[in-house]
Formats: structure tokens, sequence, C-alpha cells
């Protein structure tokens, strides 16, 4: 079993920034790949971006150039630095984990909230 626990979300204004952070305890060897999904109500649920392997990211289109993700192998942290914040980034932002040999994320954090005010 993994557990993750999230931080760092809360209020800005377009324009602003915010880093969260997601700390992983467990069975860390058993994770193959980590990302941050977020969802906004009425609309589904979008992966943001993940790191896969060693240093390989992947970003969605509507975040490129303004979000970096990056993780702490030392400190089993993954960060999702987010920059250039616009209202359409609000949203409930998850931290989750795939375990090697399954096809989707496994292990999910409770959600932290990021709200980006015009």
């Amino acid at each position: 079993q993994v557990q993750l626990v999230e931080s760092g979300g809360g209020s800005v204004t377009s324009g602003g920034s915010l880093r969260l952070s997601c700390v992983f305890s467990g069975d860390t060897n058993s994770i193959a790949s980590r990302g941050w999904l977020r969802q906004a109500p009425g609309k589904e649920r979008e992966r943001v971006a993940a790191v896969i392997r060693s240093n390989t990211s992947t970003y969605a289109d509507s975040v490129k150039g303004r979000f970096t993700v990056s993780h702490d192998n030392a400190k089993n942290t993954l960060y999702l630095t987010m920059n250039n914040l616009k209202p359409e980034d609000t949203a409930m932002y998850y931290c989750a984990a795939r375990r090697w040999g399954d096809s989707s994320y496994t292990y999910w954090g409770q959600g932290t909230q990021v709200t980006v005010s015009s």
C-alpha cells in the first residue's frame, strides 16, 4: 500500500503562483509513475502532469509552459509548481500513483482545492 498526502492549495488571483506538494509513504518501490490530475465542477477529470520513470515528464497542453512537475526522491515528494495561473485552472487537484503492472492510477491523495479569481 502507498499513502499520499497533498498540501499547498489555496486561492490566488489571475497570474499568481502556487506550489502543490504530495508526500508518498509506504511501499513506494511499487510505484511506476506519479501524476497530478484535476477536476473542476461539471467537467471530466484531466491529467495535468506526470513523472514517468526517472525524469520523463508529460503535461497537458493547457498547462505547458506554466506548470512544472518534479519529484524529490530523497523526500519521496511530488511537486507541482503552477505559474501564471488562470481562472480556468480552478479545480480540485489530486496527486496519484500508478503501481507497476497497473494500467491506471492505483493510489490517490485526498485532493487540494485551487481557486483562481480574475
